[in-house]
């Protein structure tokens, strides 16, 4: 049978997936890649979360006709924003959706239609965007999007034919007083209910999660590894790369891979634009953003300047000076600096020092 049917009814759907995971964790046994068991360790758990994220997005939430916002808790992908509460949805280029929720106090919102292809070439290239500059928001603090093909009036997203999902993303400047708007999405004009569980459906599901897994891994993997040419440093890798695997379109991103002996500091000094919101981020070798408990981030609203300097220092302890970032007992990973919405797009000067001669 063609339909599907045989492979799940035999299992042999099933068994392909687990075999497809088992290639996944080829990733983290790369060459490239640290084998101290914190990172070792932190790769596994990093494969456990897509996998976690991948079944729900190709499996309970997959339906185009029924889509729902889906907070993306603890999967942390491709220097996830600690600042950022992330939703997703999947939908279709060819249906017409209303968005409609509250703006709340948060400082920064956007939207975007993306075509997601990281389970074919680790892309998810931007089809639309509608950002805080745009978005009209009512007297009573409520909005409605409509998310479609064809324009309409006040807030428009455009779709195109190959968007397979929705990012939006509610960014903090300051938690303690801060509040995200909450959203809501429904098709215009679809079917009253959703169809039966078909297995041509699970059979292709479970093919979809395994390649995002892997693809993903594999995507970031790479990052990580371009990044280590460069150690220490945050310089411009161009953006054109992090717009095409999903970047908010307002955002000069500046990756970079850090490595530390005991003892040592890592400096980073940097003018700061003139801009709503920036970031400086802590992540691990899988580009994950490290324990939001701790101090791996810094913003616009809580960091300390120096004028207009600001000096940023990652190290195993707080030197005393400066926006201490903690490594969290990790010894190297990835860094992150987000300017929003500047005009200019400072490249920061960065330096090794031991911390006993500083």
């Amino acid at each position: 049978m063609g339909d599907g049917s045989a492979e799940v009814v035999s299992g042999q759907a099933w068994a392909e997936f687990c075999r497809a995971l088992e290639k996944a964790g080829e990733v983290v046994l790369r060459d490239s890649a640290p084998a101290t068991p914190l990172d070792r360790v932190e790769g596994y758990r990093y494969l456990t979360r897509l996998v976690r994220e991948m079944l729900y997005s190709t499996v309970e939430n997959a339906d185009p006709d029924f889509p729902r916002f889906h907070e993306l808790d603890r999967v942390k992908i491709g220097a996830d924003n600690p600042d950022n509460v992330y939703l997703s949805a999947n939908i279709r280029g060819d249906r017409t959706y209303r968005i409609t929720g509250t703006r709340g106090t948060i400082a920064y919102f956007s939207i975007g239609s993306k075509a997601n292809r990281y389970a074919k070439d680790g892309t998810m290239a931007s089809t639309g965007e509608l950002s805080d500059r745009d978005l009209l928001v009512d007297e009573d603090g409520t909005v409605e999007i409509i998310a479609s093909a064809t324009p309409h009036d006040k807030n428009w997203l455009p779709l195109a034919p190959d968007s397979t999902g929705l990012v939006v993303r509610q960014t903090y400047l300051d938690r303690t007083t801060e509040s995200p708007g909450q959203w809501h999405i429904e098709q215009v004009g679809g079917p009253a209910t959703p169809k039966d569980l078909e297995p041509a459906f699970l059979a292709k599901a479970l093919k979809r999660a395994a390649l995002s897994v892997h693809g993903t891994a594999a995507t970031f993997a790479h990052w990580t590894e371009l990044f280590s040419s460069r150690p220490n440093e945050l310089p411009d890798f161009g953006q054109d790369m992090f717009q095409r695997a999903g970047g908010d379109p307002e955002i000069f991103y500046l990756h970079g891979y850090w490595t530390l002996k005991p003892g040592q500091a890592w400096v980073i000094e940097t003018e700061v634009p003139d801009c709503p919101y920036w970031n400086f981020q802590l992540d691990n070798w899988w580009m994950e953003s490290l324990d939001h408990e701790r101090r791996i981030t810094v913003n616009k609203h809580t960091a300390k300047l120096d004028g207009e300097k600001l000096t940023i220092v990652v190290a195993e302890r707080d030197p005393g000076w400066g926006n201490w970032i903690d490594t969290c007992g990790h010894t190297s990973g990835t860094a992150l600096l987000r300017w929003l919405g500047a005009t200019n797009h400072p490249i920061p000067t960065c330096r090794v020092i031991d911390l006993e001669a500083s």
